[in-house]
This record gives C-alpha cells, structure tokens and sequence, in this order.
C-alpha cells in the first residue's frame, strides 16, 4: 500500500466547507490502496468549530500535529469582528471598512504573501524533509487556501524530489477577493510569481471546477485535472417533509450575496396570495450578515424567517433533506464563475429542487444543467423565478414537489477519491 502525506490547515474540529474535501478523500483512499498520513497544525485559528466531524476521522489514521504561529489572536485584540471576517476570506466593501479593518487588510496583503500561515512554510519544511524519507513516503499534497501550504510543497518538491499534486479548493490570485486585498505593485507581482512557480513545479495540479482549469492551463504548461467536491452517506434517521413551503439556504449568507431579486419576487406573491402567505417559510441556517437582515425587514418578510445560526453538519443535512426548496446564491460577478460551492452536491443527494442565483455561464449552472437538479436563474430574470416558484408551490400544495436528478453518483465522494487515488498511483 502506498502512503502519501497530506499536508492541510483546515482539519476537524475546524467546521465549514473548507475541511470537507479532505476528510472525505481520507475516508476512502485505502480503498483504493492509498495510507493517508496528515500533516495539520497543532493550535491553528479556525473560525468556526464543529466538534461532531471529530467522530469522521478513521480512528488509526496517523496524524501529525505541528505548532503554527498566526497573526489573527493578535489582531483579534484590535477587532474581533474585523479579523474573523477577514480570515473567512470575506472582504466587506470599501464603504463598508473603518480604519482598523482598512489598516488590517492592507497588511494581509501587502506584508502576509501569499496569507497570515507563511510562517509555518520554513519549519514544516525542515520538520517534513527527513520525514517523508525516513517514513517511506512516496508521495505529498498540498491542499489551499490556505495558498503558503503550496509553498511547502514547492520546497519539498526541490529537496526530495518526491511526486507532489497541489490541490487548489479555490483559485489563488483569481479568487474574487484577491483584488481588494489593496495590494501594492510589488505584492500583486509577488502574488503572480508564486502562482506560475507552484503551478509550474507541482507534478499534478488539481482543482475543483472547469472553469479555474481554464484559467490555470492559461499558466502552468502542463494539463490540470478537474475533481469537484461532493456528497457523501449520511445517516439521519426518518425525514419527513415540512408542512410549510420551506426555502432554506445552508451556509454563510453576506451582504455580497444578498438576493434583492429573490426578496423582492417573495413580496410580491406574499401580498398576492394569501395561502402562499400563510405557508412560507425561510429557512437561513449559518451565518447571516445584518444587511441581508435589514434587506429582509425591507422586503416585510422577517416573520417568515427561521434564522438557526451555525449548527452541526449532521443537523445540516438533515435540514437540506425535509426542506421544500433548496437555495443556492453567488454573487454576480466574472471571478465567481468558477466558485462551486460544496454544498451544491449535498443539496443534489437531498433530492429536493434546488433554485440557484448566480452569473451568466458559471460551473454551477452547467452542473445543475446536466443533473437535472434544479432552476438556475441570472440577476435579471425576475420574471422565470417567479414564475418557477409559483410552479413549485403549486407542486407542494399537490405533494408532487420533487426533484428528478440524473447522473449525481458522479458525485459521491467514493467515486471522486478514485480519481484522486489514479492520481497518486501514477
């Protein structure tokens, strides 16, 4: 059986998407004659916490658990809010900023290349260097954001010479927030630099959407291979359907992805049908920004909302899975084409309709496309939601509200650790 080092940041108790992808991957690859062996960090800064993945990890599977020194305790004395806003990647509106939060991300961008763990790149290294020989290691991934990681692999990579396969879960300088990080000319430079050398070094570079492997065979000389993340079993018990129509959407929710068009269709039908009126109901289970609470007081649809906060990925589910209709929003811009977010393929194994918000020509449209898992509409047709949730409540109302996918096994993480394990193999 082969080992390979899986070099990560974001492992349980760390909660949210970003330590989704690997978890999985370590459940199945010896499966397919792969031992996983972790390299994680011993007291990192996760923003948020879900303790009930814990019970996910394979009990035997070795973990090593290195300190890590960050600069988020230090700022949190400064802002909190600032800089657990920031560490998500979440970067508010100029307009928006105070002075503090201003000061904080021009330090993040300008003097924390390419982000705050850079300082745990050089003694990873030294620590990892001998470990991968003396261990019989063939291999190593690098999985980021957060992007240093990759820094690790590159250095790896020049001394042992060992096969590395760079996993990117989001792009690196074509992330959306990347340009509002108020960087100065040599920091953009610094930026690009080290992408074109990772992407250029790594023997396999893995992404999870077409579109960022578009933009990354535009840079790197050889071919980029393409593994989304997915859905995996879960065990949650009898779901029974809600009563109510139920449009939940899980996940965080900020003001950047504030759907006016989605609010404004719910008013409308809510003061045109008084049935519908007595039956909606909005689920937001996560995190939810003020302003999408403002928008919604607006709108004079906060009596309809059921506002849970963060809960258990377990609890998630479930919720996914009794809900009506399952919301899906982007925000509408060119650098977010090729965000697929992890919940989607969740949403797609619920087998509940999913109704999605997003831009023109995006990964996520063609997925739900080709699965038939849902409607997906642009910021200016107004007129096709609300036409499709009327035809969705009049299916609730008739108990024939369902969802007719094809094609979602693709999906299963099963299927998409063997992908990754030919990778390895090779």
């Amino acid at each position: 059986m082969k080992k390979t080092l899986i070099i990560a940041y974001y492992w349980p108790p760390a909660g949210g998407p970003g330590v989704q992808r690997w978890l999985k991957f370590v459940k199945y690859l010896r499966e397919f004659d792969i031992e996983p062996v972790l390299y994680v960090p011993e007291n990192p800064s996760y923003p948020i916490i879900d303790e009930s993945l814990m019970a996910e990890v394979p009990a035997d599977i070795t973990i090593i658990r290195k300190p890590i020194v960050e600069p988020y305790k230090l700022a949190q004395r400064l802002s909190k809010d600032s800089t657990n806003t920031i560490r998500k990647g979440i970067i508010p509106s100029k307009e928006k900023q105070g002075f503090i939060q201003q000061l904080m991300i021009f330090i993040r961008g300008n003097f924390f290349i390419p982000d705050a763990r850079k300082r745990w790149v050089k003694p990873s290294v030294e620590f990892l260097s001998p470990f991968l020989i003396e261990n019989e290691i063939s291999s190593f991934i690098t999985t980021g954001p957060p992007h240093s990681l990759h820094l690790i692999g590159q250095a790896l990579k020049e001394r042992t010479g060992l096969r590395w396969i760079a996993d990117f879960r989001d792009p690196w300088t074509g992330i959306g927030y990347h340009n509002k990080l108020k960087l100065l000319p040599w920091a953009k430079y610094r930026h690009k630099a080290l992408e074109k050398k990772v992407l250029n070094t790594a023997d396999e570079v893995v992404v999870t959407s077409p579109i960022t492997k578009t933009q990354f065979e535009k840079i790197r000389t050889e071919a980029v291979t393409v593994i989304t993340n997915g859905y995996d079993d879960v065990q949650t018990g009898e779901i029974q359907l809600d009563k109510r129509f139920t449009i939940s959407h899980i996940g965080t929710l900020l003001t950047d992805r504030n759907p006016d068009i989605l609010w404004d269709v719910l008013h409308e039908l809510v003061l045109e049908n008084n049935t519908f009126k007595s039956l909606l109901q909005i689920n937001l289970i996560g995190q939810v920004g003020v302003e999408i609470i403002q928008k919604l007081e607006e709108y004079h649809l906060t009596r309809f909302i059921n506002l849970k906060g963060y809960v258990p990925h377990q609890e998630a589910v479930k919720y996914q899975r009794q809900s009506q209709l399952l919301l899906l929003i982007e925000i509408d811009s060119e650098e977010t084409r090729c965000i697929i977010p992890g919940k989607l393929f969740e949403y797609m194994a619920s087998n509940r309709p999913i109704i999605a918000l997003g831009p023109e020509n995006s990964d996520v449209e063609q997925i739900i496309t080709k699965t038939n898992t849902g409607s997906y509409f642009k910021y200016d047709q107004r007129k096709d939601l609300k036409k499709t949730i009327i035809s969705s409540f009049e299916s609730f109302r008739k108990g024939e509200l369902k969802s007719h996918g094809v094609g979602i096994q693709a999906y299963h993480r099963r299927n998409l650790t063997k992908l990754l394990a030919d990778l390895i193999a090779k």
